[in-house]
């Protein structure tokens, strides 16, 4: 049978993670050659951080491949691990690594996830999963984070289905190539700023060039509903503890003792909390950056169709 487009996965979790174990297999089931490349180890909350001047393993992790069960006469499907960061990961695999340790898969986007807990408001800023998509966008690669927006089970499967709509519709939007992969004309390459495109073209034009990326969260259970949301207000309170030792030193601890969501409508966190998919249109460049994309670009990216979903992939 005729393969389907390829695909580069990444994570956070690692590359032993369950929810990258469960992207990998329902990718290669639909016939997706898969180039995968995760840190060797869990690299939750890693951010944006590289590792820098220091010898990285690399590792083939052809084993799992058949603890996938994963049919040797699919797709082409690499799977190799990194002793770094999510960061290090997309590093490597956009600036030459594809072409060295899997030359027969040319990825078109890339998919970071499924990551195990929330990755809403705030968080975005401090996760590995959200990072690794935002780092493969400043790439020039469409890409998107998805999680699984609770620690309460691993059901990788729920919502799922939402999570694979969404990719085959941006899919569906790509040539062979990523139009700006490796940003060849560097900031000079703003086609989203056409003024003979309409509005949801430029928003599409500006996910395709890597200049907007999406992040998506399942929620604890779904209600079916999919919401194309903003960011919500998150607080992590009691995030700092401390504890007195024997020898008169103090060894503190980051982990928030509770987290308050604001039920601010149209947010990813009230999403989330009544049992929607939350996709939320994120921009890749801080705002001051010549590639940032206009504050109108990012109203258009949260306009809906009627089943929720962003109406420009429509």
């Amino acid at each position: 049978m005729a393969w389907r487009e390829a695909l580069f996965l990444t994570n956070d979790d690692g590359i032993d993670a369950p929810g990258l174990h469960y992207l990998i297999s329902q990718l290669h089931a639909l016939g997706h050659p898969l180039a995968v490349l995760a840190p060797a180890s869990q690299q939750s909350a890693s951010g944006m951080r590289l590792t820098l001047h220091s010898e990285l393993k690399f590792e083939n992790r052809s084993d799992l491949i058949e603890k996938l069960e994963l049919d040797p006469d699919g797709a082409p499907v690499r799977i190799y691990s990194l002793d770094g960061t999510p960061c290090d990961c997309v590093v490597i695999a956009m600036d030459g690594g594809f072409e060295k340790w899997a030359p027969e898969i040319r990825p078109r986007m890339c998919i970071s996830g499924i990551n195990r807990g929330p990755n809403v408001s705030v968080d975005i800023m401090h996760s590995g999963t959200v990072s690794a998509a935002r780092e493969a966008a400043l790439y020039g690669m469409p890409s998107m984070a998805l999680s699984l927006a609770t620690y309460l089970h691993e059901d990788y499967t729920v919502g799922f289905q939402s999570g694979l709509k969404m990719i085959r519709s941006c899919l569906n939007h790509m040539s062979q190539e990523p139009p700006n992969k490796n940003r060849p004309r560097g900031s000079q390459h703003m086609p989203w700023i056409s003024e003979s495109l309409s509005m949801p073209e430029k928003v599409k034009e500006a996910f395709l060039c890597g200049d907007l990326f999406l992040n998506v969260n399942f929620p604890h259970e779904w209600t079916g509903k999919i919401e194309t949301v903003g960011l919500g207000a998150r607080w992590y309170l009691g995030a700092a503890t401390a504890t007195n030792k024997d020898d008169g030193s103090i060894e503190f601890e980051v982990g928030a003792a509770s987290i308050q969501d604001e039920e601010i409508p149209d947010t990813d966190c009230l999403s989330i909390m009544v049992g929607s998919v939350a996709i939320t249109p994120l921009a890749t460049w801080p705002q001051t950056h010549p590639l940032n994309v206009p504050n109108q670009i990012l109203r258009t990216a949260l306009q809906t169709n009627d089943e929720g979903y962003p109406a420009w992939l429509d």
